[in-house]
């Protein structure tokens, strides 16, 4: 199977030449690149002079002549081409999420599953008891046999991030890894310190 970030530089690179050819097409027929330089383009070649057009009159009543379902069918297969762009997009904007991850046994049949939203809330539980920490979230992303944890935590105003992040790693990530025999499973934190109101010296 394709992974997905290469399967993604495919689609963006061929969209891309696509969208190139194209545009170059046009740019050559606007500024009327053939006939300047005295070059000739191949025949049936579309878009030679600045006043061409990609579809002209001729080639719409042509192509109107072949049936009732031939405008029907295109505005189908243009819609279908967008439909799927749509979900093409949404795909990436949407971070994948695993449902479970295996635990104490490989492959997954053999050993335990663990759900990666009960996984999230074990970890910000014994994350938001940490000194300095005033509210935590946690998130399993990626595929479930390269899981990624993201800690979102809020500070107090008198956390300190280096004392916060330590006992993050040396407490609630240590104890996932020892609790899903998973050692090498990737961490992300991002830190924020919560907003307080400024008291007036007396």
């Amino acid at each position: 199977m394709t992974p997905r970030p290469a399967l993604n530089r495919i689609l963006l690179g061929l969209a891309g030449l696509v969208l190139l050819g194209g545009g170059l097409l046009v740019l050559a027929a606007g500024l009327d690149v053939y006939r300047s330089n005295h070059l000739t383009p191949p025949t049936g070649w579309p878009l030679t002079l600045p006043g061409d057009v990609l579809l002209g009159s001729a080639d719409r009543v042509r192509w109107s002549g072949q049936g009732w379902w031939w405008w029907p069918a295109v505005i189908a297969a243009l819609s279908l081409t967008v439909l799927l762009a749509l979900w093409w997009l949404l795909t990436q904007l949407h971070r994948h999420r695993p449902n479970t991850l295996p635990v104490g046994g490989t492959p997954p049949q053999t050993g335990v599953e663990l759900r990666s939203r009960a996984l999230g809330d074990a970890i910000a539980a014994e994350a938001g008891t940490l000194p300095g920490v005033q509210r935590a979230h946690v998130s399993i992303t990626g595929r479930a046999v390269h899981p990624r944890t993201r800690v979102d935590l809020t500070l107090t105003p008198q956390g300190s991030p280096r004392d916060v992040l330590q006992a993050l790693c040396a407490g609630p990530l240590r104890t996932a890894d020892r609790s899903t025999g998973r050692p090498d499973m990737a961490a992300e934190a991002r830190l924020r310190v919560a907003h307080h109101k400024a008291r007036r010296a007396q």
